[in-house]
């Protein structure tokens, strides 16, 4: 048996019940064993694996807060601060009632390569809460997020873990969350990134995950002498990501057709129009069925399967595991040339695969969406210099990240005779950096 088949079953028998945590740690030991084989000895004595896919610490507490009825609450919250071994901990916070343990770490350890590939110094964690904000008044969630923070403020800083919004965490969020971590620890410091703009917030930070998607496809296209120009485009999710993956998409010339929510999907023949998503979603925090209502042509349909509308480009800016191998089946058989993930793991391992079999380009989440995370980085950096760059600025430096990310993922799957599989070339690429500072730190 092979040193990472060997952790694999470790990870199994040691964190039974976490299947989306083995489903991670599974996709990147696979797609490492061709770089673990050359150096298998030297990785085996340092026991380079198991550190790796061992949490440095996981937090996690119980969190009482009061709703607008008088009765006590109790949701609980997590934070697992995976992998310091290039920079602090840093990775979005997640308030969802499907929040556990196997989710957070899988988006930890995921987040560990995605930092790493940024080129930033920022290590890898995750955290959140089974707490739901939909349907809560604004009173509610300050609560929440007051009783959040008093525990959690005890493990993180600017230079320890810095965390951000992810998932039914927005500015309003982490606004709350801020105020209550400089009441509690006296400190204004760049602890949180996606702050509002009054407050050490940055420009494009919100729309930084959506538009690096977009950026990274762009490259991977220009590399084929390929363009979005008249494409036509299926973006998943109605979020943040997906909203700000189509105004970037379309900026680039394509026709984006279709989005969707938890619900059920639309489907405008005429390109979705932008400002009324935004209207929906961002203003009236209402359901995209309500598109069809407002916009003429427009079709919606209740429940799954987005995709069965033809499309040149798919985008999954969703949740993890919404495109499963049948999807992925349709897609091809109608001509989709490229998938890029928006979201975290949002493409089963079988569908993953079946792509790449079958001429579709793949781009990985943690390579794809690495934009939020570095945009966050970068706010970071503006934080420590009493800063604030321009939107040019940070554009530009954006922009420049998600070109050299896809650089490097290619050139990791090259140098390993794996030539277009970016699912490789990203763990690959991410691994290297972050292996070469845990040898250097020495057995910590």
């Amino acid at each position: 048996m092979s040193y990472t088949e060997e952790v694999y079953e470790r990870v199994v028998a040691q964190n039974p019940g976490e299947p989306e945590f083995h489903q991670a740690v599974k996709e990147v030991l696979d797609s490492l064993k061709v770089v673990i084989d050359r150096n298998e000895e030297k990785y085996r004595s340092l026991s380079i694996l198991e550190r790796l896919v061992e949490p440095e610490r996981i937090i996690s507490f119980r969190v009482p807060w009061v709703d607008d009825n008088g009765k006590v609450q109790i949701n609980k919250g997590y934070r697992v601060q995976f992998n310091s071994a290039i920079g602090p901990y840093k990775g979005g916070l997640r308030f969802h009632p499907t929040v556990n343990q196997s989710i957070l770490k899988f988006l930890g350890f995921e987040q560990v390569f995605k930092n790493s590939l940024t080129g930033l110094p920022i290590g890898g964690g995750k955290g959140g809460s089974n707490f739901d904000p939909k349907g809560k008044s604004d009173r509610e969630v300050m609560a929440f997020c007051q009783s959040f923070m008093t525990e959690l403020s005890k493990y993180i800083g600017a230079d320890t873990d810095v965390p951000a919004g992810d998932i039914g965490v927005g500015g309003r969020e982490i606004g709350y969350l801020f105020g209550q971590y400089k009441r509690v620890r006296d400190l204004y410091e760049g602890v949180l990134t996606g702050k509002g703009l009054t407050y050490g917030g940055s420009l494009i930070r919100t729309e930084a995950t959506g538009y690096g998607v977009v950026y990274i496809l762009n490259e991977l296209m220009q590399s084929r002498n390929d363009s979005l120009e008249g494409k036509t485009v299926v973006v998943t999710g109605s979020g943040n990501v997906a909203i700000y993956a189509v105004q970037k998409a379309t900026q680039l010339g394509a026709k984006v057709v279709a989005m969707c929510d938890s619900n059920g999907y639309i489907y405008d023949p005429n390109g979705i129009q932008l400002d009324v998503v935004k209207d929906i979603k961002e203003v009236k925090r209402g359901r995209i069925k309500e598109y069809a209502d407002r916009v003429e042509g427009a079709v919606y349909t209740e429940g799954v399967g987005i995709w069965n509308i033809k499309c040149d480009v798919y985008l999954p800016c969703a949740t993890q595991n919404e495109l499963d191998v049948d999807g992925v089946k349709v897609l091809a058989a109608n001509g989709c040339k490229y998938i890029v993930e928006g979201a975290n793991m949002p493409t089963t391992r079988e569908a993953t695969d079946y792509a790449m079999a079958n001429g579709i380009f793949f781009l990985p989440g943690k390579a794809a969406n690495a934009g939020g995370v570095a945009t966050s980085a970068l706010e970071m950096s503006q934080n420590s210099q009493r800063l604030s760059w321009t939107s040019e600025e940070v554009d530009a430096k954006l922009h420049q990240i998600m070109k050299d990310i896809y650089a490097k993922i290619d050139d990791a799957a090259k140098r390993y005779d794996l030539k277009d599989n970016f699912v490789a070339g990203a763990n690959i690429a991410g691994f290297e950096k972050v292996v070469d500072a845990m040898i250097a730190q020495g057995i910590v």
